[in-house]
């Protein structure tokens, strides 16, 4: 006799020398397939088993059970205790063997899984580390520890010079350590012109475009665009272009061209900071508009200061920006000085130049930045437009 659940659900069931796999939709609609028990014990068995033991549920245990059958438990019972005496939760066990299934079988986990282990804990790793990567990026316990994971390491710690940065990368993403492309992509970035600086660079800030597709076509872009490649700035611009999809981009350029800016502005901007690229809309348009609407400033001074974009709004781009509008209509700044240079240095500096030293008017321009910023204060508890 079958029994059926009301609950949308994939359930095996035993009846007539064959195995029913039905789906209820409704508690009066029933999907049924008929699968001949005698090639399908181990499916069923699977089944049950990631159910009972790994917490799978009936819909996520048949999608498993079509990447790995087993018709004991004498395999897969020793990864779960392996990983349970690791320090891996049910939880964290569930999750890691939903991803990657196979795992059950990979075989006696203290010659495949164990030797890995030990790798990254002589390099370093603390036993906290292992169980993040893992949780990160289960695929790696697939790879050949020999062919693949130590070669891996080693390439990139010839960048980063320490096992102390080389798995802080692998903890920062974890995905690099068992993708093919790392090597292959590092070498292309090599050939084109970025140094190794450059490459350790991105190696401890966004190690995940090493495992980009199609890398080639925005370094030749970014080439195009005028970029070079031996520079930090090309860094950045890499790393703007590969992390911001064309939707959030066009966006973003649709702002600045809200505010006036053209095409050519807004590479001129980005050629200068690519990181203006990195802010959010949000960021952008809340940094033109104060520029604009609350300081009477033109938004075209922002294309040859675009570092602007990446400061804190209202606790020193307002506070600053009024100081210095009030020196130029005073003739106390000449109007074509750096405007960036003002907004980078550290308060104290940034006092003692454009404040303090205007000895008739230093009252009143520290009266103008404090008030600013104790408007700033009192909005801190609000959402503050930041990097």
């Amino acid at each position: 006799m079958l029994k059926f659940i009301s609950h949308s659900a994939l359930v095996p069931a035993q009846a007539n020398g064959f195995l029913l796999l039905f789906t209820t939709t409704s508690s009066s609609s029933f999907n049924f397939r008929c699968i001949s028990t005698s090639t399908s014990t181990s499916h069923s068995f699977t089944v049950s088993y990631l159910i009972n033991n790994c917490g799978f549920t009936p819909q996520s245990a048949l999608k498993a059970s079509r990447k790995v059958t087993f018709s004991d438990s004498q395999k897969p019972h020793s990864i779960l205790q392996f990983f349970r005496s690791h320090n891996f939760s049910n939880p964290q066990l569930r999750d890691i063997l939903t991803r990657e299934p196979g795992l059950l079988l990979c075989g006696d986990p203290n010659k495949v899984l164990l030797p890995k282990f030990q790798f990254l804990l002589s390099k370093g790793a603390s036993t906290s580390d292992i169980v993040r990567i893992v949780n990160a990026n289960p695929k790696f316990l697939l790879r050949s520890l020999l062919n693949h994971i130590i070669p891996t390491y080693h390439f990139v710690r010839g960048f980063l010079q320490s096992d102390k940065q080389a798995i802080t990368c692998i903890n920062r993403y974890a995905s690099f350590i068992s993708d093919s492309r790392v090597e292959t992509n590092v070498k292309l970035l090599l050939h084109n012109g970025a140094t190794h600086s450059n490459i350790a660079t991105l190696l401890r800030s966004s190690p995940r475009i090493y495992c980009s597709s199609n890398l080639l076509e925005t370094i030749q872009e970014l080439k195009q665009l005028g970029f070079n490649s031996s520079t930090s700035t090309f860094v950045v611009a890499l790393v703007a272009k590969r992390t911001v999809n064309e939707t959030r981009w066009a966006e973003k350029v649709q702002i600045f061209k809200k505010w006036g800016w053209s095409d050519e502005h807004i590479l001129q901007a980005f050629r200068r900071q690519p990181y203006c690229m990195l802010s959010s809309v949000q960021k952008i348009d809340a940094v033109l508009s104060a520029w604009v609407d609350k300081l009477g400033l033109n938004s075209l001074d922002l294309v040859n200061a675009p570092g602007i974009f990446l400061l804190r709004l209202e606790k020193r781009v307002i506070p600053r920006a009024a100081v210095l509008q009030f020196l130029v209509s005073k003739g106390l700044r000449r109007k074509n000085a750096s405007l960036s240079a003002p907004f980078a240095m550290a308060e104290k500096l940034f006092l003692d130049k454009f404040v303090k030293c205007f000895k008739e008017d230093s009252n009143h321009l520290l009266k103008l930045y404090q008030e600013k910023m104790n408007l700033a204060n009192s909005m801190e508890k609000k959402p503050s437009w930041s990097v």
